[in-house]
């Protein structure tokens, strides 16, 4: 049985850090990297942590997700894996609809986040690794919006989807690695974030302190706003181990810590009591009624959002504005029509362009002739207009939008592990939000860590955008 260390990192506090630092610790005593597990909630937290080890990633070989390790371990391939097109088809043969354009997968958490609630209710059960029924009668989800019958049928039809097309999906493969005696042995295992790992991922982790030396877990129950999809804060916290808790931020100004302290003051369920020390600078919080109030022309930007609807208020605000902003969709304007804006003012001053400038060309002048006399927003016809003209004054205010954009939006759950010296915290939650806090404690609790993590976000500043409407806002 392996010697458990639990390490409580608050934001900015170095967690993941003190983490490498240790394995250059074993590595330096002699432990080759083959004998290390490092698995990191998201890709791009594993990418990040096999950058800092600074060896290639061949030499890293269990520098991954836990879905990652279960993965290799099993010899699968990408084809094996349930992806999203496979539930919007068995959605469509079942009559209801299912779409993966709301995705918090730019961080690739592998939690289920597609917009159908049947199929996210069944992705936390298995997540939690309970049965439909369980997780029905826990009743943390509308009853208006799942009947137990159509629940149990959908759930039966995705079963035989995945069986008839020989498809596993993130917990099928943590289940058949559980089953098996694949798991290598190891001389020390990391797991960051791991207030985030799911009752499913915890077993994962039961069975790999029988195989290793020394377990190091990471991570800060304050920061865990993952309930919703069935990760486990309570186990992270309960797990037996010798702790340590990093106090001093090299992240948070004081007043930004001061506005932290707010949210988690209110969680009502167990929590790890700890302090952390902000940096000396004093920073600056305040409370805007709208973003007119804020000079965004200079310095660099984080708007964070609850809802990817106040998320899509806020950046049709930024552009009728003629702000230049991004989100993990991209950049605010359509870079197709600015790349063959680009492409045919060259052409009018006699420069060369390429077969593909003149295929972008040619979609936004259909069957007209080009005329060197005129400049492209004359001639762009069949471009959308109103695109058009925001281009245009983002131009003329000398915009480069071929670099990235000073202002980042996001929703609180995207942007987490994000920082920025500037950020907008919008405080509007939504009917949704504040109906589905009402069904548990936990979520109540949840939704305050979900705050706390948006406000410390912010390095410097940190601006409380206020609610259209006072009751939809939460109280910060």
């Amino acid at each position: 049985m392996a010697k458990v260390h639990k390490i409580y990192g608050p934001p900015g506090t170095g967690k993941t850090f003190r983490l490498i630092r240790r394995v250059n610790a074993y590595v330096r005593t002699g432990t080759p990297y083959h004998k290390i597990g490092y698995f990191a909630f998201t890709r791009k937290a594993a990418a990040e942590a096999r950058k800092r080890i600074k060896v290639s990633d061949k030499e890293l070989p269990y520098f991954q997700t836990l879905h990652a390790f279960c993965f290799h371990l099993l010899g699968l391939k990408e084809e094996d894996i349930l992806q999203p097109y496979h539930y919007e088809e068995l959605g469509r043969s079942l009559g209801i609809r299912v779409n993966y354009s709301d995705k918090y997968n730019e961080e690739e958490t592998n939690f289920l986040t597609c917009n159908n609630p049947y199929f996210q209710l069944i992705g936390r059960a298995n997540n939690r690794d309970i049965s439909l029924r369980e997780e029905f009668d826990r009743n943390e989800h509308d009853r208006k919006d799942i009947e137990w019958n159509t629940l149990k049928h959908i759930g039966l039809n995705l079963e035989e989807f995945k069986k008839k097309n020989t498809l596993y999906d993130f917990n099928d493969i943590i289940h058949k690695v559980l089953d098996s005696e694949k798991i290598p042995t190891f001389k020390s295992i990391f797991i960051d974030e791991a207030q985030d790992l799911s009752p499913l991922q915890w077993k994962l982790y039961d069975v790999l302190k029988d195989h290793t030396e020394n377990i190091y877990l990471a991570g800060d129950d304050d920061q865990a706003i993952f309930a919703w999809a069935g990760a486990d804060v309570n186990r992270f916290i309960k797990e037996p181990a010798k702790e340590r808790v990093l106090r001093y931020s090299r992240r948070i100004s004081q007043a930004v810590q001061e506005q932290s302290t707010i949210p988690i003051s209110r969680i009502s369920g167990i929590r790890k009591q700890k302090e952390y020390l902000p940096r000396a600078q004093e920073g600056f919080a305040s409370t805007i009624n709208n973003l007119g109030q804020v000079d965004l022309s200079k310095g660099k930007w984080l708007i964070l959002t609850r809802t990817k609807s106040n998320l899509l208020e806020i950046m049709e605000q930024l552009k009728r504005k003629n702000i230049y902003f991004q989100s993990n969709k991209g950049k605010s304007f359509k870079v197709s029509i600015y790349n063959a804006a680009n492409a045919y003012t060259k052409w009018c001053m006699n420069e060369a362009i390429e077969s593909k400038d003149i295929n972008e060309i040619r979609e936004y002048i259909p069957g007209a002739k080009w005329d060197a006399k005129k400049p492209w927003y004359d001639v762009f016809t069949a471009a959308n207009q109103k695109e058009v003209l925001y281009i245009r004054n983002l131009l003329t205010q000398n915009e480069q939008l071929s670099d990235n954009a000073r202002i980042f939006l996001s929703t609180i759950h995207a942007a987490k592990g994000g920082e920025e010296d500037n950020v907008i915290l919008s405080l509007h939650q939504g009917d949704k939000v504040q109906k589905g806090i009402k069904l548990s404690v936990d979520k109540q609790d949840e939704e305050h860590r979900v705050w706390y993590v948006g406000c410390t976000r912010a390095r410097n500043k940190l601006y409380k955008l206020k609610a259209k409407v006072k009751k939809k806002e939460y109280q910060l």
